[in-house]
């Protein structure tokens, strides 16, 4: 409100302020005279004002209209003029729109659409990291594969846009199973961005498959420093990597660094069951006998296993029944209560022919937990204390329906795997094989009733026959066995 009567005061004052100069013009004497060509032009002094306004007016006008003639030359001849600035600015508009349109239509699936946008944006932008990556993806999304992969290499020749297409690349490439070129631009694209958290992951799974552990320990460190890896699944993993090493280094006859490689998995990860195995073996072989029984020990504490007990047999392989009976006794201690502990002292008793303590070692299991190793070991004790043939045919039957037990199971596909290895067999991941029960392992063995003929059978003698199932191996019978001498892993 104050304002605006600010505004008005101030326009009668300078209305009346012309008032008065007019009029003090219009009063004045003399004036201006002018000669042109013989020709005398006398103004007084208002029309001298006023002619004086519209000189300076006129040469404005002049002025204004001979930039004007100068820029059009100039744009003519191609320099860069304000003329020229306004259309670049409205080029770029339209292919700024045409690029945003293009991508809602990828953000909306429509590859087509999305690529007449790129198309058009690249007419009116001269920003090829912009409009060739828009490019790219929608060639993908429409399914031309050949025009992305063009699009791409032209992304590979701009340093700025070079980790993008190789990345893009690398992704065709493992699209088409061509493994052996994506990994070497998974390693082209680490090197240009070695924090890049995708492309560590390709190239570690793709090292993985291709059995390169020592370079997929190096990625594995990489996600540790970048920080996209917890410390203890680094550990885990890497003790994993270190295990596969060593057995490829075994593999070829290296048995001194692979006992090394063995200790130092064992070490980083002492609840990884066959790095506890290959380093135990290791110390067997040196006669370092007391470290072998130490590294089973604490692996058998934290997680029971029959490839354990076996390599704890080994390491004492000629010791009569009852010293591997007290020995084993050790190992117990620390799960004592674990179905895997109680099956094996029941083994273990079986094999000395103490029966009646083989029963209590089994306790309630074939009740509780029944599985087709403990419903056989059933069997096989029975047998030995004089049970009919009809009693012990009954638990072998019992064994057919009965669940196999830990298995080595793959956790993300949920794939069975007859031995432990780095990576599963079926869908590729790392690190995922767990020793636990399948999630549908209802039926033990293959076949159904057809398997009782190599379950129960007459020995030469008149006895009967058991075949002994190893747990680990998820579709074989191993061997059978009279039942007055029943096998075991640790026996």
């Amino acid at each position: 409100m104050i304002w605006s009567l600010v505004k008005i005061i101030v326009f009668i004052a300078a209305v009346a302020a012309l008032a008065l100069g007019a009029g003090w013009l219009l009063e004045s004497e003399g004036g201006v005279r002018i000669v042109v060509a013989g020709s005398e032009y006398t103004l007084d002094p208002l029309q001298s004002v006023v002619g004086f306004v519209l000189l300076v007016l006129a040469i404005w006008l002049g002025l204004k209209l001979m930039g004007l003639l100068v820029a059009c030359w100039k744009f003519l001849s191609g320099d860069e003029t304000a003329l020229s600035r306004y259309f670049e600015r409205n080029k770029a508009a339209r292919g700024f729109d045409a690029l945003a349109e293009g991508m809602m239509a990828l953000a909306s699936g429509d590859g087509r659409a999305a690529l007449a946008k790129a198309e058009k944006a690249n007419k009116y932008l001269d920003r090829p990291e912009l409009t060739n990556l828009l490019t790219a993806q929608a060639a993908e999304m429409a399914g031309d594969r050949k025009k992305a992969e063009e699009t791409y290499r032209k992304l590979v020749e701009n340093e700025a846009t070079r980790f993008v297409g190789v990345r893009g690349i690398m992704k065709q490439k493992l699209a088409d199973g061509d493994t052996d070129t994506a990994l070497q631009l998974a390693e082209h694209a680490f090197a240009l961005k070695p924090k890049h958290e995708e492309t560590q992951d390709v190239l570690l799974k793709l090292q993985a498959d291709k059995e390169d552990w020592k370079g997929a320990r190096q990625t594995l460190s990489a996600k540790l420093k970048h920080g996209h890896l917890p410390r203890d699944i680094h550990k885990r993993r890497d003790a994993v990597l270190a295990l596969s090493e060593a057995r490829q280094i075994l593999d070829k006859d290296e048995t001194i660094e692979a006992r090394e490689a063995a200790i130092q998995a064992n070490r980083q990860s002492p609840d990884l069951i066959p790095a506890a195995v290959m380093a135990a073996q290791g110390y067997v072989e040196t006669g370092q006998k007391k470290y072998a029984t130490r590294v089973l020990k604490k692996a058998w504490s934290v997680h029971p296993h029959p490839d354990l007990a076996a390599a704890f047999a080994a390491i004492e392989p000629d010791e009569d029944a009852a010293a591997r009976l007290k020995r084993f006794a050790q190992l117990a201690k620390a799960q004592p209560n674990d179905p895997e502990t109680r099956m094996l002292m029941a083994e273990l008793h079986i094999a000395a022919e103490d029966f009646p303590e083989a029963r209590r070692a089994l306790g309630d299991l074939v009740e509780t937990d029944p599985t087709t190793r403990s419903v056989t070991l059933m069997a096989a004790i029975e047998r030995g204390q004089g049970a009919s043939d009809t009693v012990v045919q009954g638990w072998l039957a019992r064994a057919l329906s009965a669940p196999r037990g830990p298995q080595w199971v793959c956790e993300n596909c949920q794939n069975i795997h007859g031995e432990w290895g780095p990576t599963c067999d079926n869908c590729g991941a790392f690190d995922t094989l767990a020793w636990k029960r399948p999630p549908n392992s209802e039926v033990a063995l293959p076949g159904g009733s057809e398997m009782l003929p190599l379950l129960v059978g007459s020995a030469p003698s008149g006895e009967t026959a058991v075949a002994v199932v190893d747990p680990s191996e998820p579709d074989d019978i191993i061997e059978a066995e009279d039942l007055g001498n029943p096998p075991s892993k640790a026996s």
